[in-house]
């Protein structure tokens, strides 16, 4: 049905072209609003039809490939396989209920709107670019909308938390460049002539050995585990989402840090997997200090937003987790653990902001009893937390479940220590329940004219839940997409 169709160029164009008719057209904020979730839908439901025209198979699907720069061997390379279009739903489902939810942002509305839909274009291009080049600038181009919306809609300490943003990813990203261009370099013999070409690189790449490919898996394993983040490159990370507006930090979380754990499985576990069976051991280690820190980092936050910041620290180290396992298993939970953890972060922050609208407040402390007065988002609040924390039935439990299981096969008994983890969660999210929603009616801050969820932060909401338990109850939708190309990796003899 698809097969003349470029449908993945249409997932890029078609937010471009929102994010330049909602700054041109946008006169006022209701047009813009307008424009950026029609052009959205239009997005999202591209993706869905490429879904459903989807072939349980390993192979690249949907292949666009053009020369783009003969010269230098650089090509508009866009493919999808199953751990790719996972990621390429989840952004544009997530991009699209941002901008749902934002519907009643008054400050500068067009440039709000327009920016996330330009991030929406570079978080799309890095999923589904199979060329180093056009990645690499896919992956400077997310940079720039998210500076700006941290920087203008941000909160009193944007300026800080957006620069800090800006210098860690930008830093760690020269160094993956530099990476790039010694793994391109290296390949250009065995590949005669300059090739930035993905695949093609892949099927040389065990002719680089030694030292060499031990410093360009460093380099890009670098900028991948700073874009995560992992400890201990995670500073930036609670001062951007604390900074950032809901959506941006929706968009950070669900997305952003995706790219990170993306990078390694696509280009790191893929291009270098002896490198990566080497130095397996140090891999786990920074993906279980991630976890158990970021954990612990939880119980001593007063502010939801901060808490849910370093919970995302967590999580993300259990990605990183799966991924050290290199089986079958731990990859594919890996994949699912970012599916996963995009759902749930992005209710987790949007409970978050809403209690910042309707309370005026996010510290812990000054909240309590608010269940009855708003029931609604408390309810939603509940469900955002028992899903983080791996409650059964929920999309959380089977991806960190399969995680621990994997690890256990790879490491023995020393899953006991990011296991850990699991019990910290449940005290830092119950505690939290119970200070925000639950005892007493707090006295330290205005209740009287408190108002629950508004229609446009309901929809969201609900869609984000109605996944959650749907992939939680029935997880084979995502897994069967997953497990076939991570099977091709044990097939070619890549793990």
């Amino acid at each position: 049905m698809l097969d003349n169709i470029p449908i993945l160029s249409l997932l890029l164009v078609f937010p471009l072209i929102g994010a330049f008719a909602t700054l041109m057209l946008g006169r006022n904020p209701k047009a813009a609003r307008y424009i950026a979730l029609a052009f959205s839908a239009i997005t999202l439901a591209l993706t869905v039809l490429m879904l459903f025209n989807f072939q349980l198979s390993s192979a690249m699907q949907f292949e666009e490939k053009y020369t783009w720069i003969s010269q230098l061997g650089i090509s508009y390379h866009l493919g999808v396989d199953g751990i790719s279009i996972s990621m390429v739903f989840l952004s544009s489902l997530l991009v699209f209920l941002a901008i749902l939810f934002s519907w009643d942002v008054e400050e500068r509305t067009k440039e709000y709107m327009g920016l996330m839909l330009m991030l929406e274009v570079g978080v799309l291009g890095v999923f589904m670019s199979l060329d180093y080049f056009l990645f690499y600038i896919f992956w400077e181009v997310v940079l720039i909308p998210m500076y700006f919306l941290i920087a203008i809609w941000g909160g009193p300490n944007r300026a800080y938390a957006s620069i800090k943003f800006f210098i860690y990813t930008h830093v760690a990203s020269l160094i993956m460049l530099l990476g790039i261009f010694a793994l391109v370099f290296t390949a250009s013999g065995p590949l005669g002539g300059l090739n930035f070409d993905m695949l093609d690189i892949m099927t040389v790449s065990g002719s680089i050995t030694g030292l060499l490919s031990t410093a360009i898996f460093f380099a890009l394993f670098f900028g991948f585990i700073v874009k995560m983040p992992m400890v201990p490159f995670h500073t930036w990370l609670p001062d951007a989402h604390v900074q950032a507006p809901t959506a941006g930090s929706v968009l950070l979380a669900g997305l952003l840090l995706k790219m990170g754990s993306y990078g390694i499985i696509r280009i790191c576990v893929e291009t270098f997997p002896g490198v990566t069976a080497e130095y397996q051991v140090l891999i786990a280690a920074i993906g279980v200090l991630s976890i158990v820190y970021g954990a612990f980092a939880c119980l001593a936050q007063t502010d939801l937003k901060k808490m849910v910041a370093y919970s995302s620290i967590s999580h993300m180290g259990i990605v990183l987790l799966g991924i050290s396992t290199l089986t079958e298993l731990g990859l594919a939970a890996a994949v699912f653990q970012m599916f996963a953890h995009g759902l749930i972060t992005a209710v987790l922050f949007m409970t978050c902001g809403m209690f910042q609208h309707k309370a005026g407040t996010r510290e812990i402390p000054l909240l309590g009893g608010l269940a009855p007065k708003l029931p609604i988002l408390s309810t939603v609040m509940m469900i955002g937390f028992m899903a983080s924390l791996g409650l059964p039935g929920l999309v959380g439990f089977l991806a960190e479940f399969s995680v621990f299981t994997a690890t256990y096969d790879a490491f023995g008994t020393w899953v006991m220590i990011p296991i850990i983890s699991v019990a910290i969660t449940a005290a830092y999210y119950l505690w939290a329940m119970q200070r925000s929603i639950f005892g007493n009616l707090t006295t330290k801050i205005d209740t009287e004219h408190l108002h629950d969820s508004y229609w446009f932060e309901t929809v969201p909401l609900a869609v984000l839940i109605g996944f959650i338990a749907l992939f939680g109850i029935y997880p084979k939708l995502i897994m069967d997409l997953i497990v076939p190309s991570i099977s091709a990796l044990s097939l070619f003899g890549v793990i």
